[in-house]
């Protein structure tokens, strides 16, 4: 039989144990909800270095930015495939480095701790990509016209540079902007077999065939951009038929055929992002990112000057674009954007604005909602989520 008291007992303890279970459920669920997001910025006050934010993927909402690695200038960054590490073009000691960092997690929190740093040796790097061996990483060069390959050790850290390729020439359509190389992106195709490094000062996009087992890349070949478009990124659609190439100064995305026997592209049509008597009424205009939606049904393209974000919705049969809409990005000089992993929201980086703010993505359309939404990112440049 048992008494009153020790009824009770069991009572509480089982009122207890199902409130920390519900509790449990909630946590759970809140870190499900939840995606880093990590903040390359730019030398300019009021940055201090890599900022880091969440985003809740229900309802779009940005939690407050926080500092989590005080170095100088560092624009662009790139994820390790194993999600274990964080790479930086950015200045240490007054030299244009590459820049690893171990990613520490704790509950809700994300921190990076420095492992090591290696000097570039031909001025700052614009870019950085790492190759899905996690063996190797590239940086661009914009000034000093290279391309650097980097090895990395199993740990994540930088092994030292095995490559600093020099491009030459120069289309000098469009005045000093292309009197000189200015390798402006770098990456790599679907598979991994071949590099690629739009370089706005010859009007081409480079092409380098990947031998990952020793951190190398050799010439392949190019593939033409318009005359004086001067092509600053590029990405693949998921189904590794198409390449995007975005023409910094022309404001347009031209479209290529990919074929991954041999990494060449060829071009099959150019289209504006904006109207030119639209441009025309600005005082600077530039493209600045490209991203492809990851249902592959839509492209999208940033214009600053105009401050705005170009949608395009894909043809099915050919990868072909059309201009869909035109949404500002409630900021000043998009320098970058990004789509979080599953497609549901855009996060669009102001540059002079200082701003990271977040659209809602139509599945049907790709057209972008304001979620009124915008957190304070100092000179933002970069904005990642995951390896790339």
């Amino acid at each position: 039989m048992i008494y009153l008291s020790q009824f009770l007992a069991l009572l509480r303890l089982a009122l207890i144990a199902g409130l920390l279970t519900q509790l449990n459920g909630h946590v759970l669920g809140a870190e499900a909800s939840r995606v880093d997001v990590w903040i390359g910025t730019g030398s300019a006050w009021p940055s201090r270095g890599i900022y880091h934010t969440h985003l809740n993927v229900e309802t779009g909402k940005l939690s407050r930015p926080s500092l989590v690695a005080e170095v100088q200038g560092p624009g662009f960054l790139a994820m390790h495939p194993k999600e274990t590490h964080l790479y930086a073009v950015g200045t240490i000691d007054g030299k244009g480095s590459v820049i690893c960092y171990a990613i520490q997690r704790e509950g809700n929190k994300a921190e990076l701790s420095l492992l090591n740093s290696v000097e570039i040796g031909d001025g700052g790097g614009t870019h950085v990509s790492v190759h899905s061996s996690g063996q190797f990483l590239l940086t661009a060069q914009y000034g000093g016209g290279s391309v650097g390959v980097f090895a990395l050790n199993s740990n994540g850290s930088i092994k030292g540079r095995n490559q600093l390729i020099e491009h030459s020439g120069a289309s000098r359509v469009t005045g000093k902007r292309q009197d000189a190389p200015h390798p402006h992106w770098t990456g790599f195709s679907p598979d991994g077999r071949f590099a690629f490094v739009p370089d706005l000062g010859l009007d081409k996009v480079v092409i380098y065939k990947v031998d990952a087992a020793n951190a190398r890349i050799d010439m392949q070949g190019y593939a033409a951009t318009p005359p004086g478009g001067g092509p600053r990124h590029m990405k693949f659609h998921p189904n590794g038929k198409w390449a995007y190439v975005l023409n910094e100064l022309s404001l347009s995305v031209t479209v290529y055929d990919y074929d991954d026997r041999n990494g060449s592209m060829t071009a099959k049509q150019t289209i504006p992002s904006v109207p030119r008597e639209q441009l025309i009424l600005e005082h600077f205009t530039s493209a600045s990112e490209i991203r492809v939606h990851p249902s592959g049904d839509f492209v999208y393209s940033a214009n600053r000057g105009h401050d705005t974000i170009t949608a395009y919705r894909v043809a099915d049969e050919t990868g072909e674009l059309t201009v869909t809409e035109r949404e500002h990005v409630r900021g000043a000089t998009p320098r970058n954007f990004n789509i979080e992993p599953a497609g549901k929201w855009l996060l669009a980086a102001g540059q002079d604005s200082h701003t990271l703010a977040s659209f809602g993505i139509d599945q049907h359309t790709g057209a972008l909602t304001y979620n009124r939404n915008v957190v304070h990112a100092p000179s933002a440049i970069c904005v990642l989520f995951s390896h790339e």
